[in-house]
Formats: C-alpha cells, sequence, structure tokens
C-alpha cells in the first residue's frame, strides 16, 4: 500500500505535458480525447492544470495508445513514419554487436532503412563521448519528443550493457523549461540549455563495455514497452537517490530523521544538505516528492479513501492532506481518483 511498483520501488510521477501532447494530437487525428485519457486512467480535467502529475503506469498505457493510434514510432512527430516493429527488428540486428560503440556505430547505419528516425551520431572527444541526436526535422514545438529520445537513449544504452552509465552533461536545443527539476531528475546530470544539439557526454570507456542483453531478454524488454524506457532504474545512484531510498521507510514507519539518513551514508549531516543542494533538492523536498507521488498512485489504484489515505501517509488530519495535495499538485486529490 506505500505506493510501490511491481519492482519494489516507491512510486514515481511524472509531469502531464507529455499526456497532454498526445491528447493534442489525437484529437488532431479525429480520436476522442476523453476516452482515451479515460482509458489510460487520466481525468480528463487534469490536462488543463500545468502542475498535474501522472504515474509511470498511466505514462506507460498512454504512449502505448499513442503507438496504436499513428501507428508509427515516433507518434507522427517525424519526418516520415516509422512503422510499429521497426526499432525492434533493428534492436535485434544490433544485439549480437561485442560492445556499446559497435552497437551505436550499426544502429546508425540502419538508417538509411529507416529514414523516418533521427539521425544518431557518436563523437570521441578525448575523454568523452557525444551521443547526438539530429531533432531539427522533428515536429515538437513542446520539446517533449527530444527529451523522450534523449532519456529512451540513455535507458536503452545502460539496458544493453547491464550497468548505470553516469552522463557528464546533458545539451538540450531549447531554453530552460519551467519543468526543469524533473528533467534533473531524469538524468541526473549537469543540464544546458540553449544549445545547439541534443546530446549525451559520457566517458568514452564506457564505450568498450560489452553487450550483455541476448535475444531472450530483448523479447521480454519488447514485451514490457516502453515501460522498461520510462522507469528509471539506476544501477548506481546519485545521493538524492540514495536519500530517497532511505527516507520512503517513513511510509510504512517512522520518517528517518537528518542525522540517521547521514549515518546510513556514511557522511556528516552538514555534507549530506551541501551535496544535496549541488544537485538542486533537500531531505525536505525529497520527503514531500515521495508523499506527492505516494498519493498520486494510490488515488489512481483508487483503493483507499482520502480519509484513510490521510491517515496512512501520516496527516494529523484530511484537511491537512488536502492542503498538501494542492500545493503540491494545484489541484484536489479527488481529481486524480480512479475512474473520475
Amino acid at each position: 500500500m506505500a505506493g510501490r511498483t511491481a519492482s519494489g520501488d516507491i512510486a514515481r510521477t511524472v509531469p502531464i505535458d507529455f499526456v497532454r501532447a498526445a491528447v493534442a494530437l489525437a484529437a488532431a487525428r479525429g480520436v476522442d480525447t476523453e476516452g482515451l485519457l479515460r482509458s489510460v486512467g487520466v481525468a480528463p480535467d487534469l490536462i488543463g492544470q500545468d502542475r498535474a502529475r501522472v504515474t509511470v503506469e498511466q505514462m506507460t498505457r498512454t504512449v502505448r495508445e499513442l503507438w496504436r493510434i499513428s501507428d508509427d514510432e515516433m507518434f507522427g512527430l517525424g519526418t516520415r513514419p516509422v512503422p510499429r516493429g521497426t526499432l525492434r527488428l533493428i534492436c535485434f540486428g544490433v544485439i549480437g554487436c561485442p560492445d556499446l560503440g559497435a552497437a551505436l556505430a550499426r544502429f546508425a547505419e540502419y538508417h538509411r532503412l529507416a529514414p523516418g528516425l533521427p539521425m544518431m551520431t557518436t563523437m570521441t572527444e578525448r575523454a568523452r563521448a557525444r551521443f547526438t541526436i539530429d531533432v531539427s526535422g522533428l515536429n515538437d514545438p513542446a520539446h517533449l519528443m527530444t527529451s523522450f529520445l534523449l532519456a529512451s537513449a540513455h535507458r536503452m544504452m545502460a539496458w544493453g550493457i547491464g550497468r548505470r552509465i553516469p552522463l557528464r552533461q546533458v545539451d538540450f536545443p531549447f531554453p530552460r523549461p519551467v519543468n526543469a527539476a524533473d528533467l534533473d531528475l531524469v538524468f541526473a546530470a549537469p543540464l544546458v540549455f540553449g544549445c545547439e544539439s541534443a546530446t549525451l557526454v559520457f566517458d568514452s570507456s564506457v564505450l568498450s563495455s560489452p553487450i550483455t542483453q541476448t535475444e531472450e531478454t530483448l523479447i521480454e524488454w519488447d514485451r514490457n514497452a516502453p515501460a522498461d524506457l520510462l522507469t528509471r532504474r539506476e544501477y548506481g545512484t546519485t545521493l538524492s537517490e540514495q536519500v530517497r531510498r532511505i527516507l520512503s521507510r517513513g511510509l510504512t514507519g517512522a520518517w528517518p530523521t537528518g542525522e540517521e539518513i547521514a549515518q546510513c551514508l556514511a557522511l556528516s549531516p552538514q555534507t549530506v544538505r551541501r551535496r544535496l543542494g549541488e544537485e538542486h533538492t533537500s531531505i525536505t523536498r525529497i520527503r514531500e516528492d515521495i508523499l506527492r507521488d505516494a498519493a498520486i498512485a494510490a488515488l489512481a489504484r483508487g483503493e483507499e479513501t482520502v480519509e484513510e489515505l490521510s491517515g496512512r501517509l501520516g496527516f494529523s488530519e484530511p484537511s491537512a492532506f488536502r492542503r498538501a495535495f494542492r500545493r503540491w499538485t494545484g489541484s484536489p486529490p479527488g481529481s486524480y481518483r480512479a475512474g473520475v
């Protein structure tokens, strides 16, 4: 009941922006948008709320529905359609490569067979590798597809070699957005906006990492798509992720204090505060995010009343929970209840 996913991770939420873009695309195709939203479990009224958020499960259902509607891996936003199943076939052709560098080089060669995919290139500069996606041809005014492609590429590369790929920098070819804090969580790296290209920067030594996946694990990944791309699966973590994991114990017991968190990390409380500040967060903010995400996930499941949820999350009374929820999302808890 603590809002955990099937993998055991504490539930996370993401801004509603992508769902909003999906609705706009569906509307342009004459699709019943209210029916679309209800089929993925999102209340239609939330589309107009800038601070609204959805669960990863709702996001996954939205992407699948958008794929079904458009029959296009690029959701109809690319220079030309990329029929469903194209990426799956390309990945079967890449999975046998000896290492990540060879896999990326072979993937780039497939662009001639799937010209609707953006051109992706990898270059090394001293000890750094730069993986760049040419998004110049995308119909992406909200820049959501650009962020989606960068995050997907990062997740897919990490999945291919079976370990986390720490990013040194991520370049975005658009101004800093209002949801930059969420991008910070997605990439856990310095973000640079207003650049000439969409680029992931990481240590070039990673390119020699062997591909550890097989056709069997690729089939399983494809069966779950896009859940594995949307879910944050780190093989090693930032300090904020470690703090989040420790703090999440508060959903089923007492909330750890700052001193207890520092002790678990073998750091001083001052060092924890300083390093979290460098990651643009704090213990208080992480705790609030955990409560927000757990509340949204529980409301989406619809298994508890607001009163029950309020008590489980440790609020003194339902009115205090309602006020906090409005502060987090801009909407009342009832807006997120399943079936609304």
